[in-house]
């Protein structure tokens, strides 16, 4: 990451409190799920929400999330979101990303764009060593 000139906000899961779609399903929406989640957070931990529509920003921003992750948007959604959100939480782009389009993303103004691309679509290099007997040199 850091070669490629990026960073990583988070390294690992237990990094901090990332709530999903599944959460927020099982405990009835975001605001309910973003103030358990503030209420039970180990010190130091941010609570960030995933939202896939402009309404459930303003339910995140008001429950207190630390951020709020906008899956699966377009660059001009999430240039709304942007605008919306002015500032009062860090936002982070993801879903569908990759080399062809991430300036458009960047360019919208979030704080942060998540690259699945990266992992899961990264071409293998066949690297091998083959050992040969001195006799056969």
């Amino acid at each position: 990451m850091r070669v490629g000139g990026g960073r990583n906000h988070r390294l690992r899961l237990d990094d901090g409190i990332l709530i999903k779609g599944n959460h927020l399903r099982l405990v009835g929406g975001i605001r309910t799920a973003v103030e358990r989640a503030i209420q039970q957070r180990p010190a130091g931990y941010h609570v960030e929400v995933e939202i896939t529509s402009l309404p459930e920003l303003e339910d995140a921003i008001q429950a207190g999330a630390d951020g709020v992750l906008l899956d699966n948007m377009t660059p001009a959604e999430v240039r709304e979101c942007v605008e919306r959100a002015a500032g009062r939480v860090r936002l982070e782009v993801s879903g569908g990303i990759d080399a062809s389009n991430i300036r458009a993303y960047a360019e919208a103004g979030v704080d942060y764009i998540s690259v699945g691309a990266l992992t899961h679509s990264a071409a293998a290099v066949d690297i091998n060593f083959r050992i040969k007997p001195i006799s056969e040199r």
